[in-house]
């Protein structure tokens, strides 16, 4: 149960809760702060090639998570205060994404949907 989406959902609203920082948490503040923190995620990256990108050392990997976890944060405080399931919301986007992308026509090339519909 500690590791659910649920509990974690909770563990943030309360952590919000308690310091009363509902009343900073519009969905425009929400999304310009996970904007924010998504691009501290990018510059750990900015002058990396491919290859380090993908065998970070263990400081930066730590940093990396740290932004991610911000960044997650965000997502799901503007999914509670506009009342998206996340959940629900991504299984659909799943199965939209799998009726544009179909497996016969997009497997192994990352050209958008519109080159090949």
């Amino acid at each position: 149960m500690k590791d659910s989406i649920d509990a974690l959902r909770a563990r943030v609203n309360q952590f919000v809760e308690e310091r009363d920082w509902t009343q900073f948490h519009s969905p425009k503040n929400l999304a310009m702060a996970m904007i924010v923190e998504a691009a501290e995620v990018v510059e750990h990256f900015q002058w990396m090639t491919e290859d380090d990108s993908r065998q970070l050392d263990a400081a930066t990997r730590e940093k990396v998570g740290q932004e991610l976890a911000d960044t997650f944060v965000y997502l799901m405080r503007i999914a509670e205060v506009c009342g998206i399931d996340l959940i629900a919301a991504t299984h659909a986007k799943i199965d939209l994404n799998a009726q544009k992308y179909p497996v016969e026509k997009c497997k192994g090339s990352n050209a958008k949907y519109t080159e090949y519909q």
